[in-house]
């Protein structure tokens, strides 16, 4: 199964705190996972055999048992089997805990972001909406008292001065909102709650701005563009919103209007809208005129270390592996570093071949900020070296330490034993890890993932199909069934079907325009494959999206072009299994 078009991060880390912890987190950043929650001291007695259980590691136990006792108990109580459960990873205990605590408690801001997380979690966007709402009822009837009376949900009215305080604090709390739940699960489902919610009466054009944010990271670049022009009718130059837009033209296409756009911020800003500026020429391939722009900015105030930073990350995706290790190692020299750069360092040694080097700096990193990426690419590199008990201790030793990242750690190793001939052990782990953690998305996908991987597609296409029966409207499962079917030439017409109905919720998506491109490739439209796959490389420059066009444009009588594209992906990603296949395939003398 091609691997963009699988569910990655689909859903993401629980968050386990309180919300005002969780909230605070990701303000800025994506908040780090949880600890599960510690043993409780002052469990009344009846929670005690769960408290056992938790303490003994058998989280389902604690997870079910607690989600029992909520069931005729008080808030604290609802509460406490949430975070259990959300922290085991146990959704349906979850959702059972999480709607007792609500219904005891319908106004409590925690209560309802954590119930909108469940829901979304399970694909009850419904659920999550109207929780959704009574956060928002909340958060604006708090705020507003402080400005004066208001009718939370009224219709959008134009926001007095005095009144713009409260409005901005409930926009910030949205937003944070947004950012926990996008920890839970897609942008498209958390776009289709939130917007529910906030555009009948939006009325700041901070709540435009975030969801055009939503909306780009669902791969909608006509409706990011729309909500960024409306922010921007309260203020023409609001930098965030004109951010909002000028992605919202690359993505779309319209490379000359993203351009004019970000001009424009420059204009108005020189430092940040300059930022703004290098970032859209360098996802228009214009890599020199970005460079430029970074260096230009040395002149404006704008950090040294900022500038010298994205000049490393556009040497590391242009390809130009030599500048961009020059560069992250001065950032390290200098005191600027950090566990991010020494990563990219360690990728950098991978990506030239030089596996010891690479494996020297990954060991650096076990223990940091990094540590699931730096072991997950470690064991990689060792399974590659046939040092599979080695590679293994790696994740399992890390697991033991941090049950917070157990789950994403047994997906990690049930996929590199797939990638590795090793499909029946994978799947057998995820088996393992359903009874540990029930009817969860992400280990049912991923069986679907490795059952195709290893050969049992007819099985692989079932699994998808009975997911998408309890997600039927879900873009990236549509996708995920309609690629799987056009890759083995299973009822094109269908598989077609299911990917026009993926982009018909995300239109701008990179991994269901190349499942468009390729199932017509596959149905012998060479012209539209071509255009189509031309446009998701565009948007995404995957190796695999490369292999692709390629060999559209091979089959098209296009060698020559279709020898450019490959050598262009294959010095961004020298390391992509299905792009070096296909050029093995059809260059089978190529060095």
């Amino acid at each position: 199964m091609n691997t963009i078009n699988r569910l990655r991060n689909l859903w993401g880390p629980v968050v386990t705190a309180t919300l005002l912890t969780a909230l605070a987190a990701c303000a800025t950043t994506q908040a780090p996972k949880q600890k599960p929650p510690a043993v409780a001291s002052d469990v009344p007695p009846v929670a005690a055999a769960a408290e056992a259980a938790l303490k003994s590691g058998d989280c389902r136990t604690a997870s079910e048992s607690y989600a029992r006792l909520a069931a005729s108990g008080d808030v604290p109580l609802a509460r406490r089997a949430t975070q259990v459960a959300m922290a085991c990873e146990h959704l349906p205990a979850a959702w059972q805990s999480a709607t007792r605590w609500r219904t005891l408690a319908p106004d409590d801001r925690e209560a309802n972001a954590l119930y909108a997380a469940v829901a979304l979690k399970l694909y009850r966007t419904a659920d999550a909406r109207l929780a959704i709402q009574q956060f928002w009822r909340g958060e604006d009837s708090r705020n507003a008292a402080q400005a004066g009376p208001t009718t939370p949900g009224a219709a959008a009215a134009p926001v007095t001065p005095a009144k713009r305080p409260a409005a901005d604090r409930t926009a910030r709390s949205m937003t944070e909102l947004s950012a926990l739940l996008l920890q839970e699960s897609d942008a498209a489902a958390v776009l289709m709650a939130m917007s529910g919610v906030l555009e009948p009466t939006a009325n700041s054009p901070e709540t435009f701005t975030l969801l055009g944010e939503l909306s780009l990271s669902a791969y909608d670049g006509e409706r990011a563009a729309g909500y960024a022009q409306r922010a921007l009718k309260y203020d023409p130059k609001d930098l965030a919103a004109l951010r909002v837009l000028a992605r919202a033209y690359l993505m779309r296409g319209d490379a000359p209007q993203a351009l004019a756009t970000a001009r424009a911020a420059k204009a108005d800003d020189a430092r940040v809208g300059g930022f703004e500026l290098a970032e859209i020429l360098a996802s228009l391939d214009r890599g020199e005129e970005a460079h430029q722009e970074l260096e230009r900015l040395r002149g404006s105030g704008a950090p040294r270390n900022e500038i010298e930073r994205r000049l490393a990350l556009l040497a590391f995706n242009s390809g130009d592996y030599k500048e961009a290790r020059q560069r992250f190692s001065e950032l390290m020299t200098s005191g600027d570093g950090n566990d991010g750069v020494e990563l990219y360092l360690a990728d950098i040694a991978s990506r030239d071949g030089d596996r010891d080097a690479a494996l020297a700096g990954y060991r650096r990193l076990y223990d940091s900020s990094v540590a699931v990426s730096a072991r997950s690419r470690a064991a990689a590199l060792l399974l590659e070296r046939r040092s599979r008990a080695e590679a293994l201790a790696l994740l399992d030793d890390y697991a033991a330490d941090h049950p917070e990242d157990e789950l994403d750690l047994t997906l990690v190793k049930a996929r590199l034993l797939a990638d590795n001939g090793e499909g029946d052990t994978g799947l057998a782990l995820l088996g393992s890890a359903l009874e540990r953690h029930p009817q969860h998305p992400s280990i049912e996908y991923d069986r679907a993932v490795i059952l195709e991987q290893s050969g049992h597609v007819h099985e692989s296409v079932e699994a998808l199909q009975r997911i998408l029966e309890k997600r039927p409207n879900d873009p990236a499962l549509l996708n995920a069934l309609g690629y799987t079917m056009a890759e083995h030439s299973l009822e094109l017409p269908r598989a077609e079907a299911l990917i026009r109905r993926a982009l018909t919720v995300m239109p701008d998506s990179p991994a269901a325009l190349d499942s468009l491109g390729w199932v017509r490739f596959r149905s012998g439209d060479l012209s539209g494959a071509t255009a189509t796959l031309a446009r998701a490389y565009s948007l995404s420059h995957e190796g695999e999206i490369a292999a692709h066009w390629g060999e559209a444009l091979w089959s098209s009588g296009n060698q020559g072009e279709a020898r450019r594209v490959w050598a262009a992906a294959l010095a961004r990603d020298p390391d992509s299994k299905p792009l070096k296949a296909t050029i093995k395939r059809l260059l089978p003398d190529a060095k």
